[in-house]
């Protein structure tokens, strides 16, 4: 039996509060995304976890749970030419923001999962590095923050095929550097990842 993941349910038991957390910095290509979600405090499933830790089938089952349990959640998606304008650290930030914003619930309290945010709308918040790891409403928002942006790049994907997008989801491998020295730009890369930084001569023949 694989052991059981324990997440905290919250901090101060009674207040509302909002778990957030992203997924999609570290890609060439595709938008980053970001979710909100508010559980209620008995909320409980024995497969939630950091996503990152996470099959693709569980992530799926645990987002439908979510979905139908949560108190609220919202997802957003921040392109790529605005993460090239903000740079990805604020661009997740944002994306955050966005979801709160949305939530039908007005929260009391945000867990952002990291080490940097910004004030945002009167609502007071703390910072948690691998917060995904230890807040039932972080987890449950990179779950909803992974397999939303997934499913975007396996969409982008069909449309600019050559690129590996459904299987590195955007993310520097050989396969995709190689299909950008082979095809070049397109409107989803971030401009501002410069994978030169990772290979010098990726653009000598551009």
């Amino acid at each position: 039996m694989p052991r059981e993941i324990n997440l905290q349910s919250c901090i101060e038991h009674g207040r509302i509060e909002a778990g957030c957390d992203e997924a999609g910095r570290g890609p060439l290509a595709g938008p980053v995304y970001a979710a909100a979600v508010i559980l209620p405090e008995s909320f409980h499933h024995p497969l939630l976890n950091d996503s990152k830790q996470m099959s693709r089938k569980d992530r799926e089952i645990l987002r439908e749970v979510i979905q139908k349990e949560a108190v609220a959640w919202a997802v957003e998606a921040v392109e790529a030419e605005e993460i090239d304008r903000l740079n990805i650290l604020w661009a997740s930030v944002t994306g955050m923001q966005r979801a709160v914003a949305r939530l039908s619930v007005r929260p009391e309290f945000l867990l952002i999962d990291g080490n940097r945010f910004r004030p945002f709308d009167g609502i007071p918040y703390g910072t948690f590095v691998h917060g995904d790891a230890r807040f039932a409403s972080i987890a449950a928002a990179s779950v909803l923050a992974k397999t939303y942006r997934d499913d975007r790049m396996r969409e982008l994907a069909a449309r600019y095929p050559g690129y590996g997008w459904e299987r590195n989801m955007g993310y520097p491998t050989r396969e995709h550097i190689e299909a950008i020295r082979k095809y070049g730009w397109t409107p989803y890369h971030r401009k501002s990842f410069h994978p030169a930084a990772l290979e010098p001569t990726l653009f000598d023949n551009q």
